[in-house]
């Protein structure tokens, strides 16, 4: 019987692995430190857990490859092709700068470099007439030129060739033929979408990633074979579903940033379970901070983002705001004598000075282990804190150059960095027209519950979520999610003269190459859904809303009608009597998938003892005798007042005076904020 299901989430330090039992939906983890070849780290991890591959029913997996191979720029070689004159448009991108100012910062140099960007003559005008046939003489010679380079993968650009791409195919064609058996994207396939840069940039990016996770997960595959598994492999991408190894060889760039979002799919779910459809997830590992939205139960979604700025990936992606806020940002002082906290961090060499392995400058966790909100070991005794080596690094560098007493000190350290954390949070709720009083935070990663409840203070956010597992929260996302992929189709019309026949014709096209795409990968057509949006936008405008669209599509009127709403929730305004125009048309299209159901337990009424008492320093100042529970000892139902501290193998909880917490029927932590 197959009745495992197995998440794995490969980070740069740790690997996390979580295991589900279908049958009595308990939860078990394993957290090793994370290899060189990140597929030894993780058959190493599935041995330690002493996983029967042949027994699991699903494995699913977050990776980082696609992304640190865009970072480190570990690309193999790859080439572009254009329409003659348009070599340089991923170069010349939108003129803009990620610091305006910054006159000597350049943006980072694009992922092919010019001598690998070669043209052909074509042209297609803007209403897709073939203005200029594909010069085949010329395009067969780039192709054996390419071939005399060993490039190994190719991406095609040609303008306009979201509404036409007809010499885009003939191109990959050619290319097919001079090249066997080397990856080809094509713009046209990729992202039919107007705006060149970003068509360009993302079919690029596309090409370069394919040799690399086509490889990755090809290996991966064979490992797992080779030890019993039987089923697919599936891969989470951003836009928040899996991808099983036949899509990803044609849509390899959809794994950069996987990681980032299982997290924000796993603490939607958590939030949904204890009743909540507004959620704000704060994910707080070692060195960065990932804040997202859920509203209503659904994620933001963008198209906006990138690895690196300037070279943007137009895949629907959940958008996750990262700030470089975490257990290891260090605390230091600017030019003008303010104290600071992050974005540097000690990392895992040297870490934090309470390690005790070489660090000296003071950071979040040292300032923790100061004001006895951390104890003096963490991830169950494996790692050992120093509190005199903590308190020393303090003392140096903020408190004596600031005047102040060791635990005011280190009180300034956690309070700025819980401003930081705020500030991400307002970005991404208040900036976007959402009332944090209307959600609840779930915190999870290592260091999420130690600063939830403050950052839900501030921001008078009433409940603080805090999962069982909140150092594996991420991995547990890769369990609970459906086969997804994202199309879409440039559709420039006035609302005002748009035929509703044109866009659901339009929508029929989609919905035919979705249904031919999920076929295969083995899912039924009872197990589809599909989800139709429209962009929208005021005319003379260019950034545009999605709004949902009804399926069959009979009037425009909803649609515009809907417009005007989201504008409203979005900008706080809407002008009824300002023209509207179409942008493009998206569908989702979603396999399901069985999910992971979570063991529910009956309360217990049982009342544990803490394990241990120690003064904590809190916000309101002085030490207070704080009791230590220990998390596997509290059962579904146990109510209890702050201060309090709850310690477990993968985090610790902070209970601040003056809240309350809860422990639900699915052993989440639920602690209530008092305004």
């Amino acid at each position: 019987m197959q009745t495992l299901r197995v998440a794995v989430d490969v980070g740069g330090t740790f690997t996390d692995i979580c295991i589900m039992d279908e049958e009595t939906g308990l939860i078990r983890i394993e957290k090793i430190a994370s290899s060189a070849d990140p597929i030894d780290g993780i058959m190493d991890g599935v041995g330690r857990a002493g996983i029967d591959l042949a027994k699991v029913g699903l494995f699913s997996h977050g990776t980082t490859i696609a992304t640190n191979a865009l970072i480190t720029r570990r690309l193999p070689r790859t080439a572009m092709v254009c329409t003659k004159g348009f070599r340089d448009v991923i170069e010349i991108r939108r003129a803009n700068k990620e610091e305006l100012w910054d006159t000597y910062k350049d943006v980072v140099r694009p992922y092919i470099p010019r001598r690998d960007r070669l043209t052909v003559p074509e042209r297609i005008d803007a209403s897709g007439a073939v203005l200029t046939p594909l010069d085949e003489d010329e395009a067969r010679k780039v192709a054996r030129i390419l071939a005399r380079r060993g490039v190994a993968a190719v991406a095609v650009c040609f303008m306009n060739a979201y509404v036409n791409g007809e010499n885009e195919r003939r191109m990959k064609e050619i290319l097919m033929e001079e090249l066997p058996g080397i990856p080809i994207s094509t713009s046209s396939a990729v992202l039919p979408e107007i705006f060149e840069h970003e068509r360009f940039s993302t079919t690029v990016v596309n090409a370069a990633l394919s040799p690399v996770v086509v490889d990755y997960t090809a290996r991966l595959g064979e490992r797992l074979r080779r030890d019993g598994y039987t089923r697919d492999l599936l891969l989470l991408h951003t836009g928040g579903g899996v991808m099983t190894p036949a899509s990803v060889k044609d849509f390899a760039a959809r794994l950069a940033g996987s990681g980032i979002a299982a997290g924000a799919i796993a603490s939607r779910h958590i939030a949904m379970l204890c009743g909540y459809r507004n959620s704000i997830g704060l994910d707080i590992g070692g060195t960065s901070t990932d804040v997202s939205l859920a509203y209503d139960g659904q994620s933001r979604v963008t198209k906006d983002w990138f690895i690196e700025f300037g070279y943007p990936i137009r895949f629907a992606s959940i958008e996750v705001m990262t700030i470089g806020a975490g257990g290891g940002s260090l605390a230091w002082t600017d030019e003008a004598g303010s104290l600071r906290n992050g974005p540097q961090s000690a990392g895992a060499i040297p870490g934090p000075a309470c390690y005790g392995t070489g660090g000296t400058q003071p950071t979040n966790t040292d300032a923790n282990v100061v004001l006895g909100r951390l104890g003096t070991s963490l991830a169950g005794g494996k790692v050992t804190l120093d509190p005199a080596l903590a308190a020393e690094a303090v003392r140096t560098a903020v408190a004596e150059p600031f005047g102040l007493e060791l635990h005011a000190a280190a009180d300034a350290i956690i309070r700025v960095a819980n401003a930081n954390m705020a500030d991400a949070v307002r970005l991404i709720s208040i900036s976007r027209g959402y009332d944090p009083r209307d959600f609840a935070l779930v915190a999870f990663g290592g260091a999420g519950a130690l600063h939830g409840a403050a950052v839900a203070r501030e921001l008078a956010i009433p409940a603080v979520i805090v999962p069982p597992n909140p150092g594996v929260t991420s991995a547990l996302g890769c369990l609970l999610v459906d086969i997804q992929h994202d199309f879409s189709e440039s559709f420039l019309a006035a609302a005002a003269d748009c035929d509703p026949a044109k866009i659901e014709t339009a929508f029929e096209r989609l919905e035919e190459e979705a249904m031919e795409r999920l076929a295969h990968e083995g899912v039924a057509n009872e197990d589809i859904v599909l989800q139709r949006t429209v962009d929208m936008m005021y005319q003379g405008q260019w950034r545009s809303l999605a709004v949902p669209a009804p399926r069959p599509l009979t009037s425009v009127d909803e649609l515009v009608e809907a417009f005007h709403a989201s504008h409203k929730r979005e900008y706080n305004f809407r002008r009824d009597e300002q023209p509207v125009g179409l942008f493009r048309l998206n569908l989702k299209a979603v396999g399901m998938v069985p999910k992971a159901t979570l063991a529910s337990h009956e309360p217990t009424g049982a009342t544990p003892a803490p394990t241990s008492r120690r003064p904590v320093w809190f916000e309101a100042g002085g030490p207070v005798d704080t009791p230590v529970y220990s998390r596997p000892d509290l059962p579904a139902g146990f109510r209890f007042a702050g201060p309090a501290i709850v310690e477990q193998v993968d985090s610790t909880v902070v209970v601040p005076p003056g809240t309350t917490a809860e422990v639900d029927r699915f052993l989440n932590i639920i602690i209530r904020v008092s305004e």
